[in-house]
Formats: structure tokens, C-alpha cells, sequence
């Protein structure tokens, strides 16, 4: 299985978890390959073997207040209803519990979507859903708002990888489970003559150079507290004590002042 972009997600959400000063001592991993999760970054998990993970189900087989940190892996762009699982994370947080939630955004598969949607309209004169949407990055933050949850951030990374063809793109995305899971799909294959027509433009419109082609995936991390008393609170706007303009060193312009400076 390739597990290259697993291994990124689990880095970096790593990376995130050590510059918390706080130590969790009841957590879970939620995700379609949750179970991997543990051996690939230890700080998610610090005894891999005792790591209590979950399959990203409608339905959280998880307790109210139980838990005082909750890790998302590559789980939540699969899902009907995001937020609703959002919510069950929030609840089974304990006050001032962290949620770190890592899903493929808006960028993803731009390029195969683009050579599908072109291939498509050539050969069969219209578009059929062949790539799931991806939420963009200020969509996503929204979630965490709307679930509840304070203190929510959001920031993406996005990764250009090559491949060999689109096909071989397409091999390794069945191999992580990212196949097309929309119910309006087309069941019956286009046949191969359309693939090898997406592989075609994709060589001519996406080049990486020694024969291979580009993929970009984006990977938005949301991070989000579980409300309790004594966290810090946003300001109220206009409640400034000093001006930005003289933080940086620089004059500051009415609207409409097309002066430069």
C-alpha cells in the first residue's frame, strides 16, 4: 500500500502536536487507515502497541468527555456529513481538549480533474462526476466553528508529487482507498481508449520532465479546543490598544489614498 502521503500527513500533524505545551494521556485516531497510524509518527502515539484507534464510521463509538485529544486522519473528505463528526470529536472531548484534523482541500487532484473533464467533453461531448469535491481552506475552518469548538485554525500544505503517467496516479489512488465515492457516478467504465486519451493531455498539459507527469494534493490541517472556562477569547474588534501601522513602521492610508509610500 502506498503510504507516502499518510507518512506526510502523520509528520506534520506531529510537527503540530510537540509545540503544544500539554501532555494527553487519553486519546483516539480516527480514520480509514487509522491502524497504521500509530507506527508511523510516535508522538501521536507514544506506545503504538496500547494505540486506540476507530474506522471514520457515521456513528463515533466514543464517550462523552472521555478523551482529551482527538486525531482526524485523512478521514473527514470522505464523509456525508464532516460537521456532524466534528461534533461527535467536540463531545467526546473533555474542557480545553484538542482536536487535530488532517483531509485532502480544494488543490487536490487539480491537474486529473482538469485532463478527466477535457478528455471527457472531447470524446462524449459532456462531463460526468469523476473526482470528488474538495472543500477549500476557508470553507474548511468554518467547520470547526460551526462544530463548536474555540481557537479554530486552519492551514494548508500543498505537495507536488510526479508519477510516471496518469495511470499509474490512478493506481495508487485505488491503493489508498481515494477512488471516486460520489453516488452520482457513472458505473459502467468509459473504456480504455478514454484513459489513454487522459493520459495523452495529462503528458502534454502537465510535464514534470523525464517522461513524467505532475499531481499536486493538498493537505488542510484544522485545529480546534473544546470550549472551558479560563481560554483565551478573541478581542472584541476596535478594542486595540496600538496601531498596526506603527507596529510595522509604516504610514498609514485612509481608503481611497492611492498615494505610495
Amino acid at each position: 500500500m502506498p503510504l507516502f502521503l499518510h507518512q506526510l500527513a502523520a509528520d506534520e500533524m506531529q510537527d503540530r502536536l510537540q509545540e503544544i505545551n500539554r501532555t494527553f494521556t487519553d486519546r483516539r485516531i480516527i480514520g480509514p487507515f487509522a491502524d497504521i497510524w500509530p507506527g508511523l509518527a510516535p508522538a501521536l502515539a507514544p506506545d503504538p502497541a496500547t494505540a486506540q484507534t476507530h474506522a471514520d464510521t457515521e456513528t463515533l463509538p466514543l464517550a462523552p468527555g472521555s478523551l482529551d485529544l482527538v486525531l482526524s486522519a485523512l478521514s473527514l473528505h470522505h464523509l456525508n456529513d464532516p460537521v456532524g463528526q466534528l461534533v461527535q470529536m467536540r463531545r467526546a472531548l473533555r474542557p480545553d481538549g484538542l482536536c487535530l484534523a488532517v483531509l485532502f482541500g480544494g488543490r487536490t487532484l487539480e491537474e486529473l480533474r482538469a485532463c478527466l473533464g477535457a478528455a471527457e467533453i472531447e470524446m462524449f461531448g459532456g462531463l460526468s462526476p469523476r473526482v470528488a469535491p474538495m472543500a477549500e481552506i476557508r470553507d474548511l475552518g468554518g467547520l470547526l466553528q460551526r462544530a463548536g469548538f474555540a481557537l479554530p485554525v486552519a492551514d494548508s500544505l500543498p505537495i507536488t508529487v510526479s508519477y510516471r503517467s496518469a495511470t499509474h496516479l490512478m493506481h495508487e489512488l485505488r491503493a489508498m482507498g481515494e477512488t471516486n465515492i460520489m453516488a452520482a457516478r457513472q458505473k459502467q467504465g468509459p473504456g480504455r481508449a478514454f484513459f489513454d486519451r487522459v493520459n495523452a493531455i495529462y503528458a502534454a498539459e502537465f510535464p514534470e520532465g523525464d517522461g513524467r507527469v505532475r499531481a499536486t494534493f493538498e493537505l488542510v490541517f484544522l485545529t480546534g479546543w473544546a470550549p472551558a472556562d479560563g481560554q483565551q477569547k478573541p478581542l472584541r474588534p476596535g478594542s486595540a490598544a496600538a496601531r498596526l501601522a506603527d507596529a510595522l513602521g509604516t504610514v498609514e492610508q485612509n481608503a481611497g489614498d492611492k498615494t505610495h509610500r
